[in-house]
């Protein structure tokens, strides 16, 4: 599916910059004026994501790199039918989605295989493994060092899957010819030229999300490359997020220079200008994040979260810092709904279900579909219903999904108030599920503080374009005077005594959540496994299978 939208303006409008947008649902190139910072037109394509086997995401690297060259030639061509020169873009920038894992073969230029999402849980036993040569076992060994814990999520585990499991990758590592990146070093070699010159090379903050880099000195880490048993030589170098990295060498924007590459959390804190110490973020996507910015101070969390690099906008400025909160599943909960209990028939359908019902009648959803993230790091919790009664209905269901995307919100911010020692007094958001008015009460309501939505909603793919054409050589875009966003506001208006029993009632079903999926070592053997069934009262197993029958049943009526 194909999304296009121009906005017709007319005038002399300054120097452009543009904005490539690889996210995990889709791919979008954006037009801003460098002037105003307004988006004079765009293009979008979806992309699939492939579930090959429970638990696995992936993604076809191919597909995203044509779809940035599908984006980048009909948002030019949208250009000239607005009657604006394409000769006006000065510099483009690139934001995309963490994490996600690419390896390819450098004497081809072909990916060796699908790109492994950032969601993917494939690599539990993984983690597991690594896990148990570490000493005491602790999941935050390395947090020291990287500022991230030992999970599934994080891009050093699903490049060490791949070099054990798969034999054209460790083909390509013994030949010599096998280079690793995330989505923006995919981009950026094929961009500057692939196999004719093509730039091996990251940004700081997609660098900060591999656990191979030292977020004090800003290089990849001999001892954390040694931990995970990654050869170096695979690893493309890190520069600054802003700053010119090399050139376009085909398509219509032949020659214009790259300059500009942010994460897309970190783009989104840059493009919310949460540009000082103690403003925060929080994006509304596939996944939830919320980025506080820490400034050039490294805190390390005690309750759970991240600590990430927010940006460096240049190769002389300040390393800024912040804490992050990651939640897994947000909008693809919504998806969940869609695709797979079919629910309702598309995503913006959610909002008239959920507005059928005062609240969610006592049921509560936690979509730990592949464990959970911040600030739990449990692989082992499973999605949960609680609460199910025969008087439950679709429109329940859908109000708990979007209530958890909102309560596990404010199970982030609450532990970035243990670590800071700062409560918020206004949360500033951003992405896709923003609008749903909804959604955004419900998070003021949860979460007991003011809620910000900017009318401009492009902000992850603003903050790509600040940094591109802020860069040293290009210089178009004035960081120092920057016009704040105009939002739209949501107040609590419920009160503290109901906010807090229904975030008990909350964690509660957390609990309930965990334990589920047993690390192979304590799973039980056949005899256990009987002697557990034995146990169980013949009644109880129709009575549960009944009961599952008449729900699934009359949610479906419903």
């Amino acid at each position: 599916m194909l999304a296009d939208t121009s906005i017709p303006i007319s005038g002399r409008l300054g120097p452009l910059v543009g904005a490539v947008d690889q996210g995990t649902s889709s791919t979008r190139f954006l037009v801003f004026s460098a002037t105003t910072g307004e988006v004079l037109t765009y293009h979008q394509v979806e992309v699939a994501q492939h579930y090959p086997k429970e638990g696995w995401v992936e993604q076809d690297c191919n597909e995203l790199l044509k779809s940035v060259h599908t984006c980048i030639l009909k948002a030019v061509e949208n250009l000239k039918s607005l009657e604006i020169d394409p000769g006006d873009i000065k510099a483009v920038g690139i934001t995309n989605q963490r994490e996600t894992t690419v390896v390819w073969d450098r004497t081809t230029g072909l990916p060796l295989c699908n790109a492994i999402v950032w969601l993917d849980a494939r690599t539990a036993s993984t983690a597991e493994a690594i896990l148990k040569e570490t000493p005491g076992q602790n999941k935050d060994y390395l947090k020291d060092l990287c500022g991230l814990p030992i999970s599934t999520y994080f891009s050093a585990v699903k490049l060490r899957w791949l070099l054990d499991n798969l034999p054209e990758v460790q083909e390509a590592a013994a030949q010599g010819n096998l280079l690793f990146g995330t989505v923006d070093s995919w981009l950026l070699w094929n961009l500057t030229g692939g196999l004719d010159g093509g730039l091996h090379v990251t940004d700081v903050t997609n660098a900060s999300r591999t656990m191979l880099m030292n977020i004090s000195t800003l290089q990849w880490d001999a001892n954390l490359c040694k931990f995970f048993k990654i050869p170096m030589s695979i690893l493309p170098e890190i520069r600054s997020s802003s700053e010119i990295y090399g050139y376009i060498t085909k398509g219509p924007l032949l020659g214009i220079p790259i300059s500009g590459v942010l994460g897309d959390q970190q783009a989104a804190l840059v493009g919310q200008m949460c540009l000082s110490r103690g403003q925060a973020k929080n994006t509304y996507g596939t996944g939830c994040f919320l980025l506080y910015n820490t400034g050039t101070q490294i805190v390390q969390s005690e309750h759970g979260l991240l600590t990430t690099v927010g940006y460096k906008l240049g190769k002389k400025s300040p390393t800024i810092y912040a804490l992050e909160g990651s939640v897994a599943i947000a909008g693809a909960a919504v998806t969940w709904l869609r695709d797979n209990l079919h629910v309702i028939k598309s995503s913006t359908d959610i909002e008239p279900l959920a507005k059928k019902v005062k609240d969610s009648g006592g049921v509560y959803f936690v979509p730990a579909f592949s464990g959970l993230f911040a600030p739990y790091w449990r692989s082992d919790a499973r999605g949960t219903i609680c609460g199910l009664t025969q008087a439950s209905t679709s429109a329940h269901l859908a109000r708990a999904v979007l209530e958890a995307v909102c309560f596990q919100t404010r199970e982030i911010l609450d532990a970035m108030q243990k670590d800071s020692g700062i409560t918020l007094n206004k949360l500033q958001v951003d992405g896709g599920m923003t609008c749903n008015n909804t959604l955004m009460q419900l998070q003021a309501d949860i979460a007991g503080v003011p809620v910000a939505r900017p009318s401009m909603t492009e902000t992850t793919s603003l903050g790509a374009a600040m940094a591109a054409g802020s860069a040293e050589g290009i210089e178009v875009w004035d960081l120092t005077k920057l016009t704040p966003l105009t939002n739209d506001d949501f107040t609590p208006s419920i009160m503290p005594e109901e906010r807090e029993m229904r975030y008990e009632k909350w964690c509660m079903a957390v609990q309930r959540c965990m334990d589920w999926e047993l690390p192979r070592d304590k799973q039980p053997g056949p005899d256990q496994e009987y002697r557990l069934l034995s146990s169980v009262p013949p009644s109880l197993f129709l009575l549960s299978s009944f009961f599952i029958i008449m729900v699934a049943s009359h949610l479906h009526r419903s």
